[in-house]
């Protein structure tokens, strides 16, 4: 996989350039602040809401959207997927002009074909693996934000020149940037949330309902679930040690169990139900059904949301927050 160094990547690309950023949300807030900070020139949109006012204290000028397309030379969408095609489609297409540049956080709506820029501009991609808080913490501290490129459409001649020195700005140049396509960020991406992450999800919230039916005391069994952080910590450990690596840091009791019972613990084929969600991601199932529920105006959703957030787990967390005088961190949208 070709990957680029920092040397490889030149803020002067952008020099005397305005980088506007539509959307101050936590991703948008977090690269704002970053490019700012390595000596870029930042314009923010935003409709007049709480993210305007928040854009507007952290002393950036902020115009609408449109605005933004009339005055920016790189256009960086951080907005979610599901309002990007539209905030395009009303606000900035008809006020692109040759030569500028659209920056996307997510290959989505480039994939899926819901945008379709003009060819006269340059399309790339900045993804960082981490969600804003994290983008602004580590570029604070001097450390990697993780992060894979693309160039969609080299209208110029300095896409990728462009790209590289966008990544430069937010810290994802300390060290090596992986070169991706917008197709293979998109499809590995929603592959990771569809079948790794909603195996996770099942996995904790039958673990809990197994231990309290068994009559285990539900605020040990999150605390040894994920309240202490010991997952967090196995994690960690996984990306510097290595996936099997890091199991030299437990028990052999614990290595035994889980190297015993890792193929039987899980019923079905996993291999089968995955490449069944890859499938439906590559041939634009998902995305046909997502883009209805949208339409629709996201009842489904909507009634998936109110019953995780009706789960016991959630009284209990609450509880176990009062009994170890910690509370929930709250995440900017």
């Amino acid at each position: 996989m070709k990957t680029f160094s920092d040397s490889e990547a030149d803020l002067a690309e952008l020099a005397g350039r305005t980088i506007g950023i539509v959307g101050y949300g936590n991703q948008g807030r977090a690269q704002a602040q970053n490019m700012r900070d390595s000596g870029l020139s930042v314009l923010v949109g935003s409709p007049r809401d709480a993210s305007y006012e928040r854009a507007r204290q952290d002393s950036f000028e902020v115009v609408d959207i449109a605005g933004v397309a009339r005055r920016a030379d790189v256009i960086c969408l951080l907005i979610p997927d599901e309002v990007q095609r539209t905030v395009y489609t009303e606000a900035l297409a008809s006020e692109l002009r040759p030569g500028q540049m659209l920056s996307f956080a997510h290959g989505y709506n480039i994939r899926f074909r819901h945008i379709v820029p003009p060819p006269t501009v340059d399309v790339g991609m900045v993804a960082p693996r981490m969600i804003g808080t994290g983008v602004r913490s580590s570029f604070l501290a001097g450390k990697w934000v993780p992060a894979t490129v693309a160039v969609w459409q080299d209208a110029t001649g300095r896409a990728l020149a462009r790209t590289l020195a966008l990544a430069k700005a937010i810290g994802a140049t300390v060290q090596p940037v992986l070169e991706t396509t917008f197709a293979a960020e998109a499809e590995i991406d929603l592959f990771m949330e569809q079948a790794v992450w909603a195996s996770v999800v099942q996995v904790f919230r039958t673990a809990f309902e197994v231990l309290t039916q068994a009559g285990y005391a539900p605020e040990e069994a999150l605390l040894e679930m994920y309240v202490s952080g010991e997952a967090a910590e196995v994690f960690a450990q996984m990306r510097q040690m290595g996936f099997f690596k890091q199991m030299a840091l437990h028990s052999r009791t614990s290595q035994y169990g889980q190297l015993t019972r890792s193929r039987s613990v899980l019923p079905g084929d996993l291999t089968q139900s995955f490449a069944h969600v890859l499938e439906a991601i590559r041939d634009g199932s998902f995305d046909q059904e997502w883009s209805e529920e949208a339409r629709r105006g996201y009842p489904l959703f909507d009634d998936l949301r109110r019953n995780a957030e009706a789960h016991p787990m959630n009284t209990v967390e609450s509880q176990l927050a009062l009994l170890i005088g910690s509370q929930p961190t709250a995440i900017e949208t």
